[in-house]
């Protein structure tokens, strides 16, 4: 039996919250991108598998119609299925679980303190370290998974 590469761990990525209207489409609560619902992305569910048919904005959701779901009563039995695919892929991605024990240096070599978490701002997300400190995630020019996160940031932002 040969040695394939590991599967990645399906991320969740939404949760049908609701039937919409008589023709099949449901009402995605999405945690992940909205490219996650375009038509013909596939999605995991405990039940299976289903398919993006169609998708569209409305009220800070999104409406989604899966293939082969036609009708309301179709879209009642989706309720509360949770959605998960696999994660998306990009060079210079940031995981949180890869930031999390990471010492933080600046450029200069200063060394800053240790990840401990990561908090959620509208600005950039920042890194909030032993000690208290907070460095914005924009400030991040290199990191090594689990090991370092290299930062440039600006004077009389870190003590």
């Amino acid at each position: 039996m040969g040695e394939g590469r590991a599967r990645p761990a399906l991320l969740e990525v939404g949760r049908v919250a609701r039937a919409h209207g008589i023709r099949g489409e449901v009402v995605v609560e999405l945690w992940g991108e909205p490219d996650r619902v375009a038509p013909g992305s596939v999605l995991v569910t405990e039940r299976g598998t289903v398919q993006v048919e169609t998708s569209r904005r409305h009220r800070g959701r999104h409406l989604v119609r899966f293939a082969g779901v036609t009708d309301r009563s179709g879209a009642e039995a989706l309720q509360g299925l949770v959605l998960r695919a696999e994660p998306l892929v990009r060079p210079g991605t940031l995981w949180a679980h890869e930031l999390i024990g990471a010492a933080v240096v600046t450029t200069d070599g200063r060394r800053l303190g240790v990840v401990e978490a990561l908090e959620e701002n509208p600005a950039s997300d920042l890194l909030v370290l032993s000690g208290g400190a907070l460095v914005p995630l924009r400030f991040v020019v290199r990191f090594e998974p689990g090991a370092s996160v290299v930062v440039e940031v600006p004077a009389g932002l870190v003590g």
